[in-house]
């Protein structure tokens, strides 16, 4: 049984961005509502490697809650990822992992600071014989952050190229082979990815890049998870999974557009948005794909969408996204609920075994943690996962940025070809490099 969690608010605020360069440790993460965020939570602290974490999800555990005590969503528990390969080959597709990449990585997690952005407030959060000495901790690394001062990220010099797994002529005839695979019946929708890596001869500064990325391209679900060299450095605007008191939440996006110059050029991309048939139409189909997902592990009936092709707009892009729930059955834990969903549909497409079969054969190479999750597990069983895209994964001089797109019999190949530059660029740039040349010319 998890140590009770108690929790003590401080006088003031201070901004999670001043106070992560304090953090002591070799294991530290900072989960992030978004540049100057209004609402929602942040969460910053230390933690330990630990196995991957499975409670029972259905709502029934109130074990960490001393006498109904919580602050926010999260209650401590885990904090980490878990990346695509291995997923994928549970589900029984063919895979090829990454001998130098870990399947996933999970702190455990017991003493952290929670931002209340909507009230702007700051708790600390420890076991119940620790919190005062944590409190008085986190006010020393107050103080440190008020008399270091951060001011805002400086851009670097775009000094660095990054290496293409495949070009652009060759990810086009890819997009071509998926329309051959639907034109065959093997799949209605292929999510077709590849990858950009970046070798400096310097180590990488991963809070510096989170930094720049999240004030390039800001997002509720952002996330620096660092352990020892190795990083995940996000700003992924999709929620995966949401689990709380007993009910599942995931909100797929399929549908991507660029961000106008002004605003009329804004509202018509929006408006393309919303009227393409081949976006709504790979949105549905992940949606329908979802719910018979959800249905695995959800009570008879329960399974509904909440809300159907909106359009969020980010500093970058605008995605069309929906929302599917279903309430879970009793004594599910969260290792089941994984098995039916992930990997996730909008990273596979469907059917989910076809799409990541033919996926194999087409990328030939390791997605690694690209296309996997992140987020946080409560031991209670609530949980907040998202989707690892529009992300950095970083050891030591090493970095990577995944990239790809929806691909549909509707999808035009030099359109899918600008898509991944689209995508790809905002996190290279957070890391001082440029897009290869041919696929620089890509960019609008």
């Amino acid at each position: 049984m998890p140590e009770t969690t108690s929790f003590r608010c401080l006088d003031g605020w201070i901004d999670p961005a001043d106070l992560i360069g304090t953090v002591p440790g070799e294991h530290v993460f900072w989960l992030d509502a978004g540049v100057d965020a209004d609402s929602g939570w942040s969460w910053l602290g230390s933690g330990e490697p630990a196995d991957a974490p499975d409670p029972i999800v259905d709502g029934s555990s109130t074990c960490a809650r001393s006498g109904g005590e919580r602050v926010g969503p999260f209650g401590g528990g885990w904090v980490g990822w878990t990346g695509y390969d291995a997923a994928a080959a549970r589900a029984g597709a063919p895979a090829q992992r990454d001998a130098d990449e870990p399947d996933a990585l999970w702190l455990r997690v017991e003493r952290f600071v929670a931002f209340d952005h909507a009230e702007r407030r700051v708790w600390v959060a420890a076991p119940a014989d620790a919190v005062a000495d944590f409190a008085a901790e986190v006010d020393r690394w107050r103080t440190a952050a008020a008399a270091a001062g951060v001011g805002e990220p400086s851009a670097l010099p775009r000094r660095l190229v990054a290496a293409a797994r495949v070009g652009p002529e060759r990810y086009a005839a890819l997009v071509e082979d998926c329309r051959s695979a639907i034109r065959r019946g093997d799949a209605y929708q292929l999510c077709l990815t590849t990858r950009f890596t970046v070798r400096d001869e310097r180590p990488i500064d991963a809070l510096g890049v989170f930094r720049r990325l999240r004030r390039a391209s800001s997002s509720h679900h952002g996330a620096l998870i660092r352990s020892g060299e190795r990083a995940l450095i996000s700003a992924s605007p999709e929620r995966f999974l949401g689990l709380a008191d007993g009910t599942v939440l995931t909100s797929p996006i399929k549908g991507t557009r660029g961000r106008g110059g002004d605003a009329a050029s804004d509202a018509r991309l929006v408006r393309g948005l919303l009227t393409s048939p081949k976006e709504r139409a790979e949105n549905v189909m992940i949606v329908d794909l979802m719910r018979n997902d959800l249905q695995r592990v959800s009570e008879p009936g329960s399974v509904v969408v909440e809300r159907l092709l909106e359009v969020e707009t980010y500093p970058t892009v605008h995605q069309l996204v929906s929302s599917v729930s279903g309430s879970i059955r009793p004594g599910t834990r969260l290792s089941e609920v994984l098995a039916a969903t992930f990997p996730a549909g909008s990273m596979t497409g469907a059917p989910k075994l076809s799409a990541m079969t033919i996926l194999h054969a087409l990328e030939r190479a390791p997605r690694g943690t690209y296309a996997g999750c992140f987020g946080w597990v409560g031991h209670d069983g609530d949980a907040d996962l998202a989707m690892i895209i529009r992300s950095i994964v970083v050891d030591a001089v090493n970095a990577y940025v995944g990239a790809g797109g929806g691909i549909t019999w509707g999808s035009e190949p030099d359109a899918e070809v600008d898509e991944v530059a689209l995508k790809a660029q905002a996190p290279l740039a957070a890391l001082g490099a440029d897009l290869p040349p041919r696929w620089r010319e890509r960019v609008r």
